[in-house]
């Protein structure tokens, strides 16, 4: 561990709200999320394997072989849509940045929007031609546009999902195409949506029915979501579908009503028709069964952490997605508190870094962890700075 990690400055704020015991597991956030036993039913009786988890939790509602590695297809596309969102968030590239198709990226067969070498499009709209349409093409633009080389970006695949901890999953390509060597399983693919959907604008893409691509040329490209639960769902705004001969039909679907959004996947199902079903079918039990419980929402102050030599000497911390607890519905409410656990900083401080959890507990129980992350970075302060806020600290 980093030696300028020193022990935890534990801020512990208990929350008079209350719950019996819930009817599923609780699980550390990171760690793989303990398997619920409330759904008697099997919700995908004719997928391969299946899961079905709260997007802000990560507790398991429903799961079956769900750590088996399977091909995944164009579900692929969820860490390649991932590492572009992340990308966006660190400021390395921006929507309005034009990114030039070269002749591998123009040459991927299945699903396209038909790129031709040397063409341009935003990082607007290949995200679009990703999540509308799946574009195998324009997934390897992008990779191109992040990395250099598609090779290079499926490193950087392998390397966030070994961050997320995923145990069953490694890329060959950014895309899905049938390939040696890559797979991943329906809890993998459930965890890397929950981390793409922290990306709240993503479902601007991901939940578009219809849109299209160079609308003011000679070659307009009506692009319709692969996903048509989007469509015909309630609350359905995501994420994406998959299919090869090896993999069956697949999908990876987020729905939110109230305040309550899930994930369920599904892979190796025999036909559209009964994919969607029965992710419908798992949607709908989750909303007749659970509702979420809020610690913070979205852009709620946590807190405030110092940060030894920074040029700022402090950093406010907001939530940057919702956490919540799950729980049956009609459960009766009691003694729900939380501990902000933060790692005092010392600068430098890069966005996106862990600096420390949010337990949530149940009397003396842990219900779930939440990693939080530093929401900015804070360069180290210059010897002028901190001689004058020492100076400054001997008269106040």
């Amino acid at each position: 561990m980093n030696s300028k990690w020193k022990p935890l400055l534990v801020i512990s704020i208990t929350a008079m709200m209350v719950l019996s015991a819930p009817a599923v597991s609780w699980a550390k956030e990171g760690a793989a999320p303990n398997t619920a036993s409330s759904a008697s039913a099997d919700l995908a009786p004719s997928a391969r394997s299946a899961i079905l988890m709260d997007a802000d939790s990560g507790t398991i509602i429903y799961e079956k072989n769900s750590h088996a590695a399977l091909p995944p297809a164009s579900i692929t596309k969820v860490m390649t849509m991932l590492l572009i969102m992340e990308a966006l968030d660190q400021s390395r590239i921006k929507l309005t940045d034009k990114v030039a198709t070269s002749e591998y990226a123009a040459s991927m067969g299945g699903s396209q929007i038909f790129l031709e070498p040397g063409e341009q499009m935003s990082v607007d709209e290949m995200l679009k031609g990703i999540a509308l349409a799946s574009g195998n093409d324009a997934s390897v633009a992008m990779a191109e546009k992040i990395a250099g080389t598609e090779s290079a970006f499926v490193d950087m695949m392998n390397k966030r999902a070994e961050e997320l901890g995923l145990k069953n999953t490694h890329f060959a390509n950014c895309n899905g195409l049938p390939a040696a060597e890559h797979y991943s399983s329906a809890h993998d693919i459930a965890v890397m949506s929950r981390e793409l959907l922290k990306h709240s604008e993503i479902t601007k893409y991901t939940g578009m029915y219809q849109d299209y691509l160079r609308k003011s040329s000679e070659k307009p490209f009506w692009l319709v979501n692969t996903n048509k639960l989007v469509r015909f769902y309630s609350g359905a705004d995501g994420l994406k579908t998959g299919f090869t001969n090896e993999a069956r039909f697949c999908l990876t679907a987020t729905a939110r009503r109230d305040n309550l959004r899930v994930i369920a996947v599904v892979m190796g199902e025999p036909n559209t028709k009964t994919r969607n079903a029965e992710v419908s079918q798992m949607f709908d039990y989750s909303f007749a069964q659970y509702m979420n419980h809020t610690i913070f929402k979205k852009g709620d102050s946590m807190g405030t952490v110092q940060v030894v030599k920074g040029v700022q000497p402090s950093m406010e911390l907001k939530a940057k997605h919702s956490y919540s607890v799950l729980l049956k519905k009609g459960s009766s409410v009691k003694d729900i508190r939380y501990e902000l656990q933060l790692n005092p900083l010392k600068a430098p401080i890069t966005i996106n870094e862990p600096i420390g959890k949010l337990i949530v507990f149940q009397g003396d129980q842990v219900l779930t962890e939440f990693a939080v992350d530093s929401p900015a970075s804070v360069n180290k302060a210059g010897w002028w700075t901190l001689f004058k806020r020492s100076c400054g600290s001997l008269f106040s």
